[in-house]
């Protein structure tokens, strides 16, 4: 009988990230603190010592009581001139700024890419995602170096720069039209094109398309793709609204009031973020106003909270592993070949009808 292909302990495949970082030059003099390896390595205390020791057994580095590791020597066949195998995922704001689906999948990626032998750095800083973002960039990137840099909530910017720089890079998320990036993310046009025509099916003339003012090419897919689905109905011309609010409670809660008070209100609305789908369903309530009797919701994204609110809202459901494991597949790409079989994946959600879409009333 043939031996059986074997997994390499947590322990090894720490050890071997530890070298090759040391390899590439990411730590000089010094090792990061315990504390600060675990967190990046997303390993256990037990797990990170062990690999310390190991490598302490192989006089790579060299243990200082109260001080840390000092680095002794490079790996053998390592040079100053390796490339890097750090992966270097860049965002506006901090990963606990996140929604949960989004660090779920931050998380997922973290995991697939130790199992390949690369480290998962996130940063984070909204200078890199302004209208003048290429000399933050142009400073940021070369003290960074990376295998591969992942641009998730990427504004038009730092895309461009991105694309132009020839630097290693794809998007976890849609690329603006004229920028040549590889990128991930969910096909927002088909999903909203949908949800229109999910509430037209259930008798809906009255629709509108709650959305937050942040302009990023997902969210334009998603504007498109609600427009397509009305003016593709073949059913009573529909009256469609997109209203754009700005990213807070309080001046959503005043959008649905306002949109309520109107003479001809609205039936259905498609609610484009999780999170306020719980402000748009709550701001109803307090209007007198009962999902699906009164109004129908559809929230466009998925979180892992949604499945506790009653009624149970219809929305669109995509696992954060599936989504990281076509990521790391484009992120592998790119570290080996510097090419992409497939430049633009995206991915189709399952729609789950759950209880919040429901017929119009019949005075509306």
């Amino acid at each position: 009988m043939p031996a059986l292909p074997q997994r390499h302990s947590l322990v090894t495949q720490t050890v071997a990230i530890l070298r090759r970082e040391i390899t590439t030059g990411t730590w000089r003099g010094w090792l990061p603190g315990e504390r600060r390896l675990c967190a990046l390595l997303r390993v256990s205390r037990n797990t990170l010592r062990a690999a310390l020791e190991e490598l302490q057994r192989a006089r790579i580095i060299e243990a200082h009581h109260g001080t840390g590791h000092r680095i002794l020597r490079v790996p053998e066949g390592g040079s100053s001139t390796a490339k890097p195998t750090a992966v270097t995922l860049l965002m506006p704001d901090p990963l606990d700024q996140l929604r949960p689906s989004q660090a779920l999948w931050v998380d997922e990626l973290r995991e697939l890419l130790i199992e390949q032998g690369h480290r998962l750095r996130v940063l984070h800083g909204r200078p890199y995602f302004q209208p003048a973002a290429g000399r933050a960039l142009q400073r940021l990137v070369p003290q960074h170096p990376s295998a591969c840099w992942i641009l998730t909530l990427g504004t038009e910017p730092a895309q461009r720069w991105f694309a132009q720089a020839g630097v290693p890079c794809v998007a976890a998320g849609s690329i603006y039209p004229g920028i040549d990036l590889p990128s991930v993310d969910l096909d927002y046009r088909a999903l909203c094109r949908h949800a229109v025509g999910s509430m037209l099916a259930a008798g809906h003339r009255r629709i509108v398309f709650l959305t937050h003012q942040s302009r990023r090419a997902g969210d334009l897919e998603g504007e498109a793709g609600f427009l397509e689905g009305a003016r593709g109905s073949r059913r009573a011309s529909p009256e469609v609204q997109i209203v754009h609010h700005e990213p807070t409670v309080e001046h959503l809660g005043q959008a649905v009031q306002r949109l309520m008070q109107q003479a001809r209100r609205p039936t259905a609305l498609l609610v484009a973020s999780s999170n306020y789908y719980l402000t748009v369903a709550t701001r109803l309530a307090q209007l007198g106003l009962r999902v699906p009797r009164d109004v129908s919701l559809i929230s466009r994204d998925e979180d892992p909270f949604l499945p506790f609110v009653l009624p149970a809202p219809a929305r669109y459901h995509t696992h954060p592993h599936d989504f990281a494991k076509r990521l790391l597949r484009v992120v592998l790409e790119l570290i080996e070949g510097g090419s992409v079989a497939q430049r633009q994946i995206r991915i189709v959600p399952e729609f789950f009808r759950g209880e919040s879409l429901a017929a119009p009333p019949r005075a509306g």
